[in-house]
């Protein structure tokens, strides 16, 4: 049979006909949208100001993405979010993309998501008007800036870092953004727990505030309080806007699930939960952060759950839970890097509480899941934006970090446990 015959036998299958049907219906399903007002979002934007500059941003929802983009983003996992910028410096501004979210999208990167089979000018015009809808870069003195950012999707609230630059300036702001799909959805409702101020001790000196992390729970327990969860493995010291920010600038983004839940602590499932995910949206390390009833200083202590899922990146999206991986000491410490390089991390130091629990003899978790670990918490301090790698100060605690004096995990001995100091 020659090619031509076997082509005309081609165009006479109605699977073929029925294919070419559905390329052209793809190629018109993008409509230019006729209403792309920003009122409703200035209207629920949250606003700051600092430094002669005024910024507001707002997360879109489904209407709002379709309305103005002429389709909802959320289903191919991007979350726009609306910002403007009101210079009022005499310098010119640069936003920061990066320090929004490291792997926020291009306009074009967005519009191709969306392109035709063989749309042509549709693909064209899709094009122009991402271009048009991003946010431009730089803000000259006196002006304003109002454009979109395409980035990954949080939940419940979004904390939106705004980094803009100057000659040897960097003006920061972290805006909590509602989600507005979220609203109502009672996993998501993250209302900030606060304690009464007579709950709340303060500690001013270091060496008090190591003996009260050092006699924090060792882990979680479930809602009886009979069985212990996943371990108690770092504190944050700072304001939740500084920490969620450098978290921010390392990928994390706002991801709490039903399983999370399980996890309890001071009567309360976490407060908040972060997730770092990997290509493709896979789950990596987890945060399940609980706010204490101490301070610092009079700023905020929190402590977390650090862990990281079997399977690492490669795991699946769609697992209804997530199992520990068993060495949670590896998931704690790429933490560490995380926060060296997020710019916000001050100080940082090891305290005891965890308990040691070598691989010889590993603990159980609620979901019968084993680890081993040093029984060491890091304790991060993280201040406002931008501070150097060189800026960070160790903290002469737990010598974990000196050469020669790592922890016996098989006993937990140390240099202080020999000492006795």
């Amino acid at each position: 049979m020659s090619a031509l015959q076997r082509l005309h036998r081609l165009f006479r299958s109605p699977l073929c006909w029925i294919g070419l049907l559905f390329v052209v219906a793809s190629c018109s399903t993008w409509q230019r949208p006729t209403d792309a007002d920003d009122a409703p979002l200035r209207a629920r934007a949250v606003t700051a100001t600092s430094h002669g500059v005024r910024v507001s941003a707002a997360v879109l929802g489904t209407d709002d993405s379709k309305r103005m983009i002429g389709a909802d983003l959320d289903a191919i996992g991007i979350q726009p979010v609306w910002i403007e910028v009101v210079n009022e410096t005499s310098q010119s501004l640069w936003l920061l993309r990066s320090g929004t979210d490291p792997r926020y999208f291009s306009p074009r990167e967005v519009a191709w998501s969306m392109h035709a089979m063989l749309g042509g000018a549709t693909n064209e015009r899709m094009d122009e008007y991402f271009d048009k809808l991003g946010f431009k870069n730089p803000i000259p003195p006196g002006a304003t800036h109002a454009g979109m950012l395409f980035t990954n999707p949080d939940r419940g609230t979004k904390l939106c870092n705004i980094d803009l630059f100057a000659d040897r300036t960097l003006i920061p702001f972290s805006l909590f953004l509602p989600v507005p799909d979220d609203a109502g959805n009672p996993l998501y409702e993250e209302t900030q727990f606060h304690y009464p101020d007579s709950d709340i001790t303060n500690y001013d000196d270091l060496a008090s505030l190591r003996t009260a992390l050092e006699r924090m729970p060792c882990c979680a327990t479930d809602a009886s309080g009979a069985n212990q969860g996943d371990p108690l493995n770092a504190v944050f010291v700072g304001t939740l806007d500084n920490i969620g920010a450098a978290f921010v600038r390392r990928g994390y983004h706002g991801n709490k699930r039903d399983f999370d839940l399980a996890q309890r602590l001071y009567g309360r499932g976490p407060d908040v939960v972060l997730r770092k995910q990997a290509p493709k949206r896979a789950p990596a390390t987890w945060i399940r952060v609980w706010l204490t009833p101490i301070q610092f200083r009079k700023e905020p202590v929190y402590v977390a759950q650090i862990g990281r899922p079997v399977g690492g990146r490669f795991v699946s999206n769609s697992g209804a839970s997530l199992t520990l991986q068993a060495d949670v000491d590896e998931a704690r410490n790429l933490l560490i890097q995380d926060m060296m390089y997020s710019g916000g991390l001050e100080r940082l130091g090891f305290v005891y509480g965890v308990g040691p629990a070598p691989p010889s003899h590993p603990r159980t978790t609620l979901d019968s899941a084993s680890y081993h670990t040093d029984g060491l918490r890091i304790v991060l301090f993280v201040a406002t934006r931008p501070l150097k790698l060189s800026d960070v100060e160790f903290l002469d605690w737990v010598p974990y970090l000196r050469p020669g004096s790592a922890v016996n995990v098989e006993d937990g001995n140390d240099e202080r446990k020999r000492t006795g100091r």
